[in-house]
């Protein structure tokens, strides 16, 4: 669901906090007041749904927009209650609704948006192919969540996510509202320093020379036996950096391997500092089975690190096997791209710093810059009453 995590720190309880910012090259002189919503935002924190949200928070404070991160008065919905039965009022007042999830809560800004003819952005973190195998019951789900997907998503006046295969994707529902790719972007400030907790991290999990490791959740979607299998047939250390449910919600695989994992593999579980992560390993593999992007990729790439990808549809658009990654299909492909870049550092050096160079072209200020825009552009067609053109 939605993209790999990062597992940084999150600063506080945000849904309270509302942001005021200003800058002077300002476009736009009509002030615009936002929300950028995340319903069960303290239970995502360290999903990649949460990273999502934060990262559009810091693009936007780059920008002349003030965000308000709750929908109701008072901050929360027993707040909003007492507003509504005093006479004052369910929701905040807003100019555009930004809506990162799908459930009641979103629903409920979606229903009102719609009453009072407000501009609705709903940004698809949430498909039905990448619910499927990423925990128990998830797959045998994820068709009736697909309908539900196709009849909320159109609701919107834009529909936002972070690829073109994901805009593919919705269209095959299909969503009957305008849908433009935007990326998530990634964080390079909250990255400054990594290299300095490198010997703290590894001394942390024992992890010692060439070590092959990945940043998030662990799913099963997410490539973990290919990963595990991987491990098991060559001699390095293998760390994998992120939560893991083993209760009952767990898939079985999931289960398996962390219950009982190759010699060297380490799961290290929720890490406090996500640069510890990038820190220690040194070639990044990701085998996942269905992204809408991959945040954590990003992030490993403005590290300069080495990318090993699974050759799927989304990475197409923004990865060139050879020049700022490694693309495989097999676990034979996989282990041998592991094993060149452990015994090539020319060709480790030579990915990682393309790799650098294709993460700048997702910085926060381009993030910050288009939100703004889109924010806008939704606000004035709903006040002429035409649909928005996402042609290019």
């Amino acid at each position: 669901m939605g993209d790999t995590p990062t597992l940084k720190p999150r600063t506080g309880t945000i849904e309270s906090r509302i942001y005021k910012y200003d800058r002077e090259e300002v476009h736009d002189d009509v002030a615009l007041r936002a929300l950028n919503y995340l319903e069960f935002e303290s239970r995502l924190d360290r999903s990649g749904i949460g990273t999502a949200a934060d990262q559009q928070r810091a693009a936007l404070e780059r920008t002349d927009v003030e965000v308000v991160t709750a929908p109701w008065r008072g901050g929360d919905p027993v707040s909003g209650v007492r507003s509504a039965l005093s006479g004052h009022g369910l929701f905040r007042e807003y100019d555009v609704a930004h809506c990162n999830l799908v459930g009641p809560g979103s629903l409920a800004v979606a229903r009102h948006a719609r009453r009072n003819d407000l501009p609705l952005i709903l940004h698809t973190h949430v498909t039905r192919e990448d619910f499927a195998e990423s925990f128990r019951g998830s797959t045998t789900v994820a068709p009736a969540l697909g309908r539900y997907l196709k009849w909320f998503y159109s609701q919107a006046d834009l529909v936002l996510c972070p690829s073109e295969y994901t805009k593919r994707v919705l269209e095959a529902y299909p969503v009957d509202a305008p849908i433009r790719p935007m990326t998530n972007g990634v964080d390079v400030e909250a990255l400054e320093g990594f290299e300095d907790v490198r010997e703290e991290y590894r001394e942390r999990y024992d992890l010692d020379g060439t070590v092959v490791f990945l940043v998030g959740n662990v799913f099963e979607r997410k490539g973990l036996t290919t990963f595990c299998r991987v491990a098991e047939s060559t001699p390095y250390d293998f760390a994998w950096f992120g939560p893991y449910d083993t209760g009952p919600h767990a898939s079985k695989a999931v289960r398996r391997w962390t219950s009982n994992p190759p010699e060297n593999v380490t799961f290290t579980g929720w890490i406090d500092d996500v640069r510890g992560a990038y820190g220690a390993g040194d070639v990044y593999l990701f085998p996942t089975k269905n992204e809408n992007q991959g945040i954590a990729v990003l992030e490993a790439m403005a590290c300069g690190k080495a990318v090993v990808l699974r050759d799927i549809p989304v990475f197409e658009e923004f990865y060139t096997d050879g020049h700022d990654c490694l693309k495989c299909e097999t676990e034979d492909e996989f282990r041998e791209a592991v094993e060149r870049l452990a015994e090539d550092d020319a060709l480790r050096d030579r990915l990682g710093e393309n790799a650098r160079e294709t993460a700048a072209e997702h910085s926060l200020d381009r993030v910050g810059e288009r939100l703004e825009a889109t924010y806008r552009e939704v606000r004035e067609a709903k006040r002429m009453g035409r649909s928005i053109d996402v042609e290019e």
